[in-house]
């Protein structure tokens, strides 16, 4: 049988949908994420990159999330390789630790990375012992390039992850070009770990990966980050101009069809929306994108178009 193919935002706390999507009234974050649980049943939580979870949190969010609710977990930066400010470890990791002259902890001991997985994932327990903890996302920064030492560091952090489910997304397109796919894609076979299909503008920028609609676990996981190339790389841009885009129907529904197609071999399928921006409404008001994308999403899902015809839509 096919998975069911679950559909939800990356955040419930995204200031778009706080401006434009909750009904008056919905002002906390207790009856936010309410809000949003009677809509969706997965959420991507994102906050995690930028600070550690705490695990008195992440047991309200499962306290109030109904049974079968889902939360895919986005690493802290310094799990990915991204630099983070030394205020951002918790004070216990602090001590000793070097920072480059920004104040930032740019290239720590293997040992300090490791203890920050450790304490990542003991901090979500009450999320996995509640059975709502999805995968773990892995978003490498553009940087992080096709090469040995990188590929020696993917099979380190998924070997820390180990008894969760990686989610593995690349920023740099050498890991899904011609050259190098069939290599990627047979590595996170290897560690069984998923590819993160992404839907983004179709440039020939080398922070943009192709879509490549591959299983390499048995879970289906696509980001859309929108296609909006003329904010990708603004520079100075914010995250919500590069990720502001209100799909147009046609082209959810030709990935509701690509959807359905890998559903048929996966045991669980998401569709994630990570648009950060507003739309008009039509009514002079404004809607925000990422629910927006979301619901439309869900509506085209119960019909029956073709998909698009992404390259390399191997097995797993």
């Amino acid at each position: 049988m096919a998975a069911r193919i679950r559909v939800g935002t990356c955040s419930w706390a995204d200031k778009s949908l706080v401006a434009h999507w909750y009904p008056k009234g919905v002002s906390s974050s207790d009856a936010r994420l309410r809000h949003y649980a009677d809509h969706f049943d997965a959420v991507e939580v994102d906050s995690t990159y930028y600070r550690l979870p705490e695990a008195d949190t992440a047991a309200k969010w499962a306290e109030r999330t109904p049974d079968g609710f889902l939360f895919h977990v986005k690493a802290f930066a310094l799990m990915t390789r991204h630099p983070v400010r030394l205020e951002q470890l918790p004070p216990e990791l602090r001590d000793g630790v070097a920072t480059d002259d920004r104040g930032r902890v740019d290239r720590p001991p293997r040992e300090l990375r490791a203890l920050v997985f450790e304490r990542f994932l003991r901090e979500l327990e009450p999320l996995r012992a509640a059975g709502k903890l999805g995968g773990i996302l892995l978003q490498f920064p553009s940087y992080i390039v096709f090469r040995e030492s990188s590929i020696a560091y993917l099979r380190w952090a998924c070997d820390q992850l180990a008894g969760h489910d990686a989610l593995v997304e690349f920023r740099h397109r050498s890991w899904l070009d011609d050259d190098h796919r069939a290599d990627t894609l047979g590595l996170l076979g290897e560690l069984e770990a998923t590819n993160v299909v992404v839907d983004a503008p179709k440039t020939g920028a080398k922070n943009l990966v192709p879509t490549v609609a591959a299983l390499t676990s048995p879970l289906l996981y696509v980001r859309f980050h929108g296609r909006n190339a003329a904010t990708w790389n603004k520079r100075g841009g914010s995250a919500a101009e590069r990720f502001d885009y209100l799909y147009p129907e046609p082209e959810l529904a030709k990935w509701a069809g690509t959807l359905r197609e890998l559903a048929t071999e996966a045991r669980q399928a998401f569709a994630l929306f990570n648009n950060n921006g507003r739309s008009p409404d039509g009514q002079g008001g404004w809607i925000a994108q990422a629910p927006e994308n979301a619901l439309t999403l869900q509506k085209l899902l119960k019909g029956g178009e073709r998909g698009e015809n992404w390259p390399s839509k191997s097995r797993f």
